[in-house]
């Protein structure tokens, strides 16, 4: 393996740890404000469930961790230069930039390289 591969390599493995960081740092912060709201949300629920009719729930979107775990998957498969077109596709340069709504369309994208 050639020295600009190993390189390479590197960048993209701290690019990844970089992306993990903040994904990390930002459920740290929705937990806590999930905390605050969550005393909120027991003082006014009482009241609510007596009004508000049942709804169906809605789909859960994935997560980007989960979109992460299935591009680096297809990074390591040798597929780096595909992933970044389908990155760059979605008009973002790195894979946090693109909005959580669009991950399900970028999965499935994914799932045809």
């Amino acid at each position: 393996m050639s020295k600009t591969k190993l390189a390479l390599d590197v960048v993209t493995d701290l690019r990844n740890l970089a992306g993990s960081i903040e994904s990390l740092v930002f459920t740290l912060e929705s937990n806590q404000t999930d905390s605050v709201a969550t005393v909120e949300k027991k003082q006014t629920k009482e009241n609510k469930e007596a009004k508000k009719p049942e709804q169906p729930p809605i789909a859960k979107l994935p997560s980007l961790e989960d979109v992460r775990a299935k591009l680096a998957a297809l990074s390591q498969a040798g597929k780096q230069v595909q992933v970044k077109e389908l990155i760059t596709g979605f008009g973002a340069k790195k894979l946090s930039d693109i909005p959580t709504e669009k991950y399900p369309e970028l999965l499935e994208e994914a799932e045809k390289l």
